[in-house]
């Protein structure tokens, strides 16, 4: 286990940016040894979609950057721990075996249940 606080992200709209910088500082946060995992809120379910892609992805690409398809492999490779709201999956006309392999659905209630009151909580 982690002896460091861990971090507790909301993504609670369905912008990729969002969810890129989101996947950024949870990436930090493992890369400092904190535990880290991201849960996405309402309509934002949708963007795990398999496959993942979103409007800004060419642009990442030319700068050279990943992609957020790129982006969220390599969060799951570092073991941020993904989530998407049962509520928003069907919001976003989805089920669990349309989302990138690794992502769990669940609830707000079950995910803030398990934010620690040492834990920082950021929403995007």
């Amino acid at each position: 286990m982690h002896d460091m606080p861990g971090l507790s992200i909301i993504v609670a709209g369905a912008e990729g940016e969002r969810l890129y910088a989101a996947l950024e500082t949870a990436m930090a946060a493992t890369a400092l040894g904190r535990p880290a995992r991201i849960f996405l809120q309402g309509e934002a379910a949708g963007l795990l979609r398999d496959p993942v892609a979103f409007a800004g992805d060419e642009a990442r690409r030319a700068a050279g950057q990943p992609d957020l398809a790129g982006l969220v492999a390599e969060a799951i490779t570092m073991e941020v721990r993904l989530f998407v709201c049962q509520s928003g999956m069907a919001l976003a006309g989805i089920n669990a075996t349309q989302l990138v392999p690794q992502v769990c659905a669940g609830g707000l209630v079950s995910f803030m249940a398990d934010v620690a009151p040492e834990e920082r909580l950021l929403v995007y």
